[in-house]
């Protein structure tokens, strides 16, 4: 790979007016000057349009009629020309140095490299603030390096994705985009099938600002359907223990597989459970949840709990 390849950033958007264009701000001043940036408006009905206009051919605009962020990086990926495709949602931000700093780590660590990941802020309407690496229990110990075991890691736990990425353009196209038929998980898919390619590189600096939205609007949203998201994360969890029992490599990964996709089956049947109209159904799945969080809790401080291993990069 040249020293200085094009990187397609991908940004859909959906009635994000009062934020896209921070977002392609930060993109605009990135550091990095092999970039092409790309907005797909997913059928906004706001002022979007007019804000996508204003930036002129600074970027290239991809409108479409409402069909989910899913399918809306698809199309921008399909679109892109860079070797490098980036992806960032419309109400967040790159620090200036993120793109330059992700392409020196692919360059520097070789063709076997797959992808780039770099930590996250995280900030809290209430004002409380965090990173990614640490929500998700992923933290290196170097500053950068290489991420030998993205795979292993991520059998067991999530990655902060979608604004933190880099990946190599010929590598996604051999494992596919977003499964667009998936309502939730998506950005849990995907990752998990690039890590099977190969190492990444990880980076602890946080280069991505997130504005999460309330502390709870996720939990609400994910409990009023919790049960197509639990039928959406066995289905990706089935296709992750398949993945790893047709792929000799990761044949050590098989027991965590099963654990995993048992351990989320547990989890679809105590939520239809829980919505029986029965008396102590509810109370009863609670419970079982709570013994659910304490497995895997202990799980977390045992000898097969899959940590990090991360080569730091020279």
């Amino acid at each position: 790979m040249r020293a200085d390849p094009l990187v397609s950033v991908i940004i859909p958007t959906y009635n994000r007016a009062g934020t896209v264009g921070e977002s392609i701000d930060s993109v605009l001043g990135q550091s990095y000057p092999n970039i092409e940036v790309i907005l797909v408006d997913d059928g906004s009905t706001d002022n979007t349009q007019a804000v996508l206009r204003s930036y002129g051919d600074s970027i290239r605009v991809v409108t479409q009629a409402n069909a989910g962020p899913a399918i809306a990086r698809n199309r921008g990926i399909s679109v892109a020309r860079g070797d490098i495709i980036a992806l960032l949602d419309s109400d967040d931000l790159w620090l200036p140095d993120k793109i330059a700093r992700q392409v020196k780590s692919l360059c520097d660590a070789g063709s076997e490299v797959t992808a780039s990941l770099c930590n996250c802020t995280v900030l809290y309407p209430s004002g409380r603030r965090t990173s990614t690496f640490d929500i998700g229990d992923t933290m290196p110990k170097c500053s950068s390096g290489i991420w030998k075991n993205p795979a292993e890691v991520l059998l067991n736990r999530f990655v902060m994705f979608n604004q933190a990425v880099a990946v190599r353009r010929e590598v996604l196209e051999r494992v596919g985009y977003f499964d667009e038929t998936l309502r939730f998980g998506e950005d849990y898919d995907l990752p998990f099938r690039l890590a099977l390619e190969g190492p990444w590189t990880i980076l602890r600096d946080e280069l991505v600002v997130y504005h999460a939205g309330s502390e709870g609007s996720w939990a609400e949203k994910a409990m009023r359907e919790e049960i197509r998201m639990r039928e959406d994360l066995v289905r990706i969890r089935e296709g992750m223990a398949a993945s790893v029992a047709a792929r000799p490599p990761f044949a050590h990964l098989r027991r965590l597989a099963s654990r995993e996709l048992r351990r989320e089956q547990r989890e679809l049947r105590i939520a239809r459970f829980t919505r029986k109209q029965m008396l102590g159904a509810a109370v009863l799945g609670k419970s079982l949840q709570v013994v659910e969080r304490l497995r895997r809790a202990l799980f977390r401080r045992g000898p097969f709990y899959p940590r990090l291993v991360v080569e730091k990069l020279r």
